[in-house]
């Protein structure tokens, strides 16, 4: 057999080892690798035992009275609960962490048009608020109340008067008298 590589031809090499060879070295290969990965196995629970017996070793309980029993079951329900919380709470700021990223990308994806500043009248704000209802046209100075210079200067001259005369007037009894007079009204 040739095998043909960009037009030449070549002697194809035939192997020297036979094919039930090859296949039952793959078999003691793996079986070998099989044996080595369970060594492994059992060394790791080993050693985890070991570990474990030297950083926790197991509690004395037969000199514990029930009350210290009971409050070491409550110290695992509470440690179990706090992991769980933990655990989601770091899934959480994971999440949170993930969520801000994927903000961050889309805000990078899209380009803020430059605003420009618009002068709306009073009319078209109410137009486009309340549609074609709005009829009335908003004139603000046509509401505005007229003032009048003429009346102002009037009322200023009427009142300047000599203040200690007013004064002197309002005092002793007959000043309250005045005022009590005063603060009833006209009418009676």
């Amino acid at each position: 057999l040739k095998d043909k590589i960009q037009g030449r031809t070549f002697p194809r090499k035939k192997s020297k080892i036979s094919a039930s060879r090859k296949l039952m070295l793959k078999s003691l290969m793996v079986a070998k690798a099989k044996e080595e990965l369970e060594q492994e196995m059992v060394e790791k629970e080993e050693q985890k035992e070991k570990y474990l017996e030297e950083k926790a070793p197991p509690i004395q309980t037969h000199s514990m009275t029930l009350q210290e029993l009971k409050l070491h079951a409550k110290i695992d329900v509470v440690d179990e609960e706090r992991y769980d919380i933990e655990a989601k709470v770091l899934h959480n700021t994971r999440e949170i962490k993930d969520l801000n990223i994927k903000v961050l990308d889309l805000r990078g994806k899209f380009k803020r048009p430059n605003l420009r500043r618009v002068r709306v009248s009073a009319d078209a704000i109410l137009r486009s608020l309340l549609g074609s209802k709005h009829k009335v046209s908003l004139d603000l100075r046509a509401n505005l109340k007229s003032v009048k210079k003429e009346d102002t200067e009037k009322e200023k001259t009427v009142e300047v008067s000599d203040w200690r005369k007013n004064v002197e007037a309002m005092s002793g009894m007959e000043g309250r008298k005045k005022m009590f007079d005063a603060a009833k009204g006209p009418n009676q």
